[in-house]
């Protein structure tokens, strides 16, 4: 009874934060004249397919900047980590949304864990500022790389063993150690480097179904961007046109891949988990080694 009045609970402040965020962008769009139907259809092709693979594990960031330059949809760059947080915060709330209420995963994991990443997150940025961002992400990649391998490694030499479909969150020493990795994974992401790879592959080497990564770190995710997207909101550094469009693509991206994922079987799912660790670690390294 408890653990299902703690999800009502995590439920219903997701549900009135998307209302919130909404009813506070439309709030400051009357108030300052901006026409949010403007470049509409641009932003919606955009929202769609960014969030889509944003709810597949790939991450928005790159995506959604990509676009925007091939769009030229936001053209001064000072303004697209504050653009993409509004454009992206109801989708991801409705992320969390989605794989809380969909995924059967342990409350006391669910919300230890998230609360781990969220103060992670939260003392990151004073933690973090003198740390040379390129090593970090040189080493990340090259760690989620390996535990990508080690995932093919023994889907080979052991096909469908490693995984248990009925464990449903961590015990123990296990949770202490999944706390601790989450708020040094919140710490990371005050770097820009995302949580999704990383909480799919700790889930996966713990022998537990990787699916029950997806309501973590979506509500981490969920619980950051809202804060800093209405700061955003506040100090008016927000480009507007095509916004809208993404948040009402990015929303139907998000249930197009939330039926995706729940209808996959345990086996895709790791072969799905093993080209994201490969994918964000080669990025990661990318962007570690490229001139700035």
């Amino acid at each position: 009874m408890t653990n299902n009045l703690i999800l009502h609970v995590i439920q219903l402040l997701l549900f009135t934060l998307i209302i919130g965020i909404m009813g506070t962008i439309l709030w400051h769009a009357k108030k300052h004249q901006i026409n949010l139907k403007e470049k509409f259809l641009t932003g919606f092709w955009i929202g769609y397919l960014t969030d889509l693979l944003d709810t597949l594990g790939i991450g928005t960031f790159a995506t959604t900047t990509t676009l925007f330059k091939a769009t030229k949809l936001v053209e001064d760059d000072r303004k697209i980590p504050a653009t993409m947080s509004t454009a992206h915060v109801i989708p991801v709330l409705v992320e969390a949304l989605c794989f809380v209420t969909i995924v059967k995963v342990d409350i006391t994991t669910l919300v230890c864990m998230a609360a781990a990443s969220f103060t992670g997150a939260f003392v990151g940025s004073r933690i973090t500022k003198n740390w040379n961002t390129r090593q970090v992400q040189r080493v990340l990649g090259i760690l989620l790389i390996i535990a990508a391998l080690v995932m093919v490694y023994r889907m080979l030499t052991n096909p469908g063993a490693g995984i248990s479909s009925d464990v449903r969150g961590l015990k123990g020493i296990w949770l202490l150690i999944g706390i601790v990795f989450d708020f040094i994974i919140g710490m990371l992401m005050t770097m820009g480097l995302g949580n999704y790879a990383p909480e799919l592959i700790f889930f996966s080497l713990m022998g537990i179904n990787p699916s029950i990564a997806l309501p973590v770190m979506m509500l981490d995710a969920a619980m950051i961007l809202t804060a800093s997207s209405m700061e955003f909101i506040k100090s008016d550094r927000v480009h507007w046109p095509g916004t809208m469009g993404i948040i009402i693509g990015g929303i139907l991206g998000v249930l197009t891949a939330a039926f995706f994922l729940s209808s996959l079987d345990i086996n895709n799912l790791k072969i799905l988990v093993v080209f994201i660790a490969l994918f964000t670690g080669g990025t990661l390294l990318r962007s570690s080694i490229i001139k700035r």
